[in-house]
């Protein structure tokens, strides 16, 4: 079923009808030549999915009625992705993959590392695109929410913004064993704020790792081998996604 969102004042206060307007009346229209009568998913961005019905298309809007509220898809915890900004479209591939995986957050971060440098107007709309990017991410896995990616943010202003997350980690290459990786993961209930914080190419300097440290961060391993910063974030997602999705069924 096609999925599309939209804001909360486009579903009417009696929670019957929904107005979808924007772009997506395009695809609706003239890309999947939709009718009324064919069911859509329609969520608000944050925290429901509606199974609705077509009642009209038209050039500006499509209008449809709310049939049912459907089963949220949303991990029970909320995992933030701290990422060192990598080289290239890297980015990209990372926010689409991590949004698929279930993470409530994106944070970009200039680390000591870190060899691209966004000017003011670049980042503007950089930042639009990756934006882009997680909501048709969120539209293609059936998320209830749309990820947010947030403006670059500095090493210092990471670690102060999860300073109140409830379990925080940092895949690091010289972390041996996984015994602190299973203690971090296992250690994640519902419920929870989890932050994993990795670094770009090259990696984090000692000097960051030892403040991530100070800052609550455990340093994990994700196994002998090292990842590069697009495979190292998602794979940490998948451990936390499998983690929290084997525990709501028990």
């Amino acid at each position: 079923m096609y999925h599309f969102f939209v804001r909360n004042e486009q579903i009417d206060s009696a929670g019957a009808m929904v107005t979808v307007t924007g772009p997506d009346v395009n695809h609706i229209r003239n890309v999947l030549r939709m009718k009324p009568g064919q069911e859509i998913l329609v969520g608000n961005g944050t925290d429901a999915d509606y199974r609705c019905r077509i009642e009209s298309v038209e050039s500006d809007r499509v209008t449809a009625r709310i049939l049912s509220r459907a089963e949220s898809t949303e991990l029970p915890a909320r995992l933030y992705l701290f990422q060192g900004l990598p080289k290239g479209d890297k980015m990209e591939l990372i926010i689409q993959k991590a949004v698929e995986l279930g993470a409530y957050q994106v944070v970009p971060v200039n680390t000591r590392r870190t060899v691209v440098k966004l000017d003011a107007r670049k980042e503007e709309a950089r930042i639009r695109r990756w934006n882009a990017i997680a909501e048709s991410a969120a539209k293609q896995s059936g998320r209830v929410l749309v990820p947010e990616v947030t403006p670059v943010m500095e090493f210092g202003e990471a670690l102060a913004y999860a300073s109140g997350f409830d379990v925080k980690m940092i895949p690091y290459e010289n972390a041996r064993g996984m015994e602190e990786t299973a203690r971090a993961v296992g250690a994640v209930a519902p419920g929870m704020s989890v932050g994993v914080l990795i670094g770009p190419e090259g990696g984090f300097e000692e000097t960051e790792v030892e403040a991530a440290r100070g800052a609550g961060f455990a340093p994990v391993s994700l196994g002998r081998r090292i990842l590069r910063t697009e495979t190292a974030g998602l794979t940490a997602l998948s451990i936390l996604m499998y983690h929290l999705e084997l525990a709501g069924q028990v």
